[in-house]
This record gives structure tokens, sequence and C-alpha cells, in this order.
């Protein structure tokens, strides 16, 4: 929730080994073809999984929530999605 909060788009998924079940997995998905089909390549994910490290760490944060928000949507700024025009 504090990721979705942050701008961070992602799902529950089952990881290899997982002792939880299907409906109550331990990891998470992230889509990278979203991040790619826009052009963004290996810098961006490192400073996307900075974020994430940033929003985990400190999941009750609205202000690091909210600060994250905003440099996300500077980064998409620069990256348009294909197909979507502002």
């Amino acid at each position: 929730k504090a990721l979705d909060k942050a701008g961070l788009e992602l799902n529950y998924n089952s990881v290899p080994y997982d002792t939880r079940k299907p409906f109550d997995p331990s990891g998470i998905r992230l889509g990278t073809p979203s991040v790619t089909s826009r052009g963004m390549g290996e810098p961006e994910m490192k400073q996307i999984a900075a974020w994430m490290d940033r929003v985990v760490s400190a999941p009750a944060d609205t202000a690091v929530q909210e600060t994250i928000a905003g440099e996300i949507r500077e980064l998409c700024a620069k990256f348009p999605a294909p197909g979507i025009l502002v």
C-alpha cells in the first residue's frame, strides 16, 4: 500500500519456494515492459529500485511517499507512454 501511495505500481506474486499460499504471496512483481516501452533503461530501473527501498524502509512515512510520487511524475514526464497524448 505504501508503494502504491508513492506512485509505484506493482502486484503480489509468488516466488520460487514460497512457503505462503498463492493467494497470500510474499513476493512482488514490477512490470518492466511498462518501463522499457517508455524508453527507460538500466539507470531508470536503478532509480525505481532506490525509490522502492526508501518506501519499504519507512512504510508509514507519508512525506517520503509524497516526495517520491513527485519524483516519479518528473521521471515519467521525460519518458511519455507511447500512444497516450498528454
